[in-house]
């Protein structure tokens, strides 16, 4: 299908951009990669009269070292998040689960600020910011707010940021020494979106589990932040039994809708399968 007709407005700055909002109202969306509305739009489940385009604001772009916190911005690419070498050194998670996004067009295309705000649960961005404790920084017409990605996502499409605000950066915490990470993800095929994925950040004081954040990627409404997971490790040893538990928690609170990539019965268990890989790939990294 064809879209119905709209007017494109393309900002040079943040204050520029953040005008129109306030000036179109809801009949705005935001453009960023493109790769969530624009087939939308050509499905007509979103019909937004204007189009603001954000690829020409550059202060939205980059990544950066601010003390311990990774600064990027949100117009950043997917390609620029697997090509840091300052993520690679101090979050190699963010550039591991870029590389799982898609394919290379969409890598090319496809902003993190732009994953993230969308509210998809399918998204893979979503649950990797939760598991990073990442705080997204949003703002509008009175300035910039702080919210943390734990919280961020309502339900699906729904978020923390209001229709006069934009993300404009994810500031992330760098990795302490000796923190082991992973992100498992099960698609049918490349390109697809995930039928289940699991984010594991995780340190090991010997054999017992000191730092843990576990977080689901599509089995609900939102991403989903497993705490009872991670209770099941906190201060335990990790063996096959603390491992099986947290397994357990992790799964009881899945909630994920039948479709063509499996039923709800399916997607629970593939949830549990790779969050068993993702703890065992990130307790081998914690060296």
């Amino acid at each position: 299908m064809i879209p119905p007709a709209f007017e494109y407005h393309a900002p040079r700055s943040v204050s520029e951009a953040i005008g129109l909002l306030g000036s179109l109202g809801s009949d705005a969306k935001l453009l960023a990669g493109g790769h969530s509305l624009l087939p939308m739009m050509k499905l007509r489940f979103a019909e937004p009269a204007h189009l603001i385009d954000l690829n020409r604001i550059d202060a939205l772009r980059g990544i950066r070292e601010e003390g311990a916190t990774i600064v990027i911005g949100a117009m950043t690419v997917e390609a620029e998040l697997i090509t840091s070498e300052l993520l690679a050194a101090k979050v190699p998670l963010l550039a591991e689960a870029a590389r799982q996004i898609a394919d290379p067009q969409v890598r090319n295309r496809g902003t993190i600020g732009g994953d993230i705000a969308h509210g998809d649960p399918g998204n893979d961005h979503p649950a990797i910011a939760i598991v990073l404790d990442a705080t997204l920084v949003l703002q509008g017409p009175k300035g910039q707010r702080n919210v943390k990605a734990d919280g961020f996502f309502h339900g699906t499409y729904m978020t923390d940021l209001a229709e006069d605000e934009i993300l404009v950066e994810i500031r992330v915490p760098a990795f302490a020494p000796k923190t082991g990470s992973a992100y498992e993800k099960l698609k049918r095929k490349t390109g697809d979106w995930a039928t289940a994925a699991a984010a594991v950040v995780l340190r090991l004081d010997g054999s017992v589990v000191s730092h843990v954040r576990i977080a689901l990627t599509n089995v609900a409404p939102t991403a989903l932040r497993a705490t009872d997971a991670e209770a099941a490790l906190l201060g335990r040893p990790l063996s096959e039994a603390t491992i099986a538990a947290a397994t357990a928690k992790a799964m009881a609170i899945c909630d994920p809708a039948d479709d063509l990539r499996g039923d709800r019965e399916y997607k629970t268990a593939m949830a549990g399968q790779m969050l068993r890989r993702a703890i065992g790939k990130a307790a081998a990294r914690c060296a």
